[in-house]
């Protein structure tokens, strides 16, 4: 079994950065894909950004990109995103999750239905 925690969401203005922190155990969680996704007030669950145990990178969501970074470390058992320039259509739920592979595929990677196990999420509120 898995069981992820993020943290490091909060309050932040226009153009403020901040990290977000998934932590996680589980026997399998190494050789895991692992993703960050969220969810805005009335919205679906959209992909933000996923990785590989060995660092590879699907590509970013569009709105994302150029401002978020997702990184892993796998001694630690953690993943990080790294949000910066941050935007008011950012705030959401940001939800850290762990796929079903190792690896990722260019028509799959963005789908939640590819992740098995998933965090409680924590708020990101991009306002003045």
């Amino acid at each position: 079994q898995v069981q992820l925690a993020e943290s490091g969401g909060g309050l932040v203005q226009p153009g403020g950065s901040l990290r977000l922190t998934c932590t996680a155990s589980g026997t399998r969680l190494s050789s895991s894909v692992m993703g960050w996704f969220r969810q805005a007030p009335g919205k679906e669950r959209e992909f933000v950004a996923a990785i590989t145990w060995s660092g590879s990178k699907p590509p970013y969501a569009d709105s994302v990109k150029g401002r978020f970074v997702i990184s892993r470390d796998n001694a630690k058992n953690t993943m990080y995103l790294q949000m910066n320039s941050l935007k008011p259509e950012d705030t959401a739920v940001y939800y850290c999750a762990v796929g079903r592979t190792t690896y990722w595929t260019p028509s799959t990677y963005y789908k939640d239905d590819e992740y098995d196990y998933w965090g409680q999420g924590t708020q990101v509120t991009v306002s003045s």
